[in-house]
């Protein structure tokens, strides 16, 4: 098994078996706590106006994201695993614009399976994708950390790789230390910027034992996040 860990948003990879988008402050932790709140499925759009179009035809739908981490005006639901315990999305259908995790992911539909995870859902990731290999002679594995400079993407991914190859490695006490030191934790304990709310930093940080992962559908013609159960 061959498994090789990318940094940024952007990256045209090569076709892989697997490719794992990581977006741990904040997207993929919000998407995770949406199905735990059970939402439906999340579509993937890569603008605000394609977010916006979707609306258009589907009343119902339920805009969700940011622009440089703040809330998009017009949309119902902005990038944070707080608030989204407060919001009523069981049974909705979410549509989510972000900077990097959707972008990323976007990015990486070249492989046989795609899934998406923050830390708050990784080992149960790991997990999944380790016994999904186990039987593949020969498989390649992408994890993408999704910010192109911040080191919370990037402990995740390692935890991730390590997870699948079985080593004793990172302890989820290290990555959670790097998580809240990153360059992108930092407004979140900053009290002049109280736009982005510390709360969140703990639903980053707080791993969840998951009876699901989330699951890329490429075949739909908007890639869609859903709930798979394990």
């Amino acid at each position: 098994m061959d498994i090789q860990i990318v940094q940024g948003n952007e990256t045209e990879l090569e076709t892989s078996t697997v490719n794992i988008v990581i977006d741990v402050i904040r997207a993929f932790t919000v998407a995770h706590h949406a199905f735990l709140q059970g939402v439906d499925k999340i579509l993937l759009v890569k603008s605000v106006e394609e977010a916006f179009a979707l609306k258009r035809d589907h009343p119902d739908y339920l805009l969700a994201g940011e622009i440089k981490g703040l809330p998009i005006e017009g949309f119902q639901l902005d990038n944070s695993p707080y608030r989204i315990q407060h919001e009523d999305v069981k049974g909705k259908t979410l549509v989510q614009r972000t900077t990097n995790g959707v972008k990323a992911t976007l990015h990486s539909l070249q492989a046989e399976y795609v899934f998406v995870t923050g830390f708050s859902n990784a080992k149960t990731t790991a997990k999944y994708v380790q016994k999904l290999l186990r039987d593949k002679r020969e498989s390649t594995v992408h994890i993408i950390a999704s910010h192109p400079t911040s080191d919370d993407d990037l402990a995740c991914a390692e935890y991730i790789k390590e997870l699948i190859e079985g080593k004793d490695g990172s302890t989820p006490k290290h990555v959670i230390k790097r998580i809240t030191e990153s360059e992108v934790a930092k407004k979140f304990r900053d009290p002049t910027m109280p736009e982005f709310n510390s709360t969140d930093l703990l639903y980053c940080t707080k791993e969840i034992k998951s009876s699901f992962v989330m699951k890329v559908n490429i075949k739909d013609e908007i890639p869609t996040i859903e709930r798979i159960e394990v």
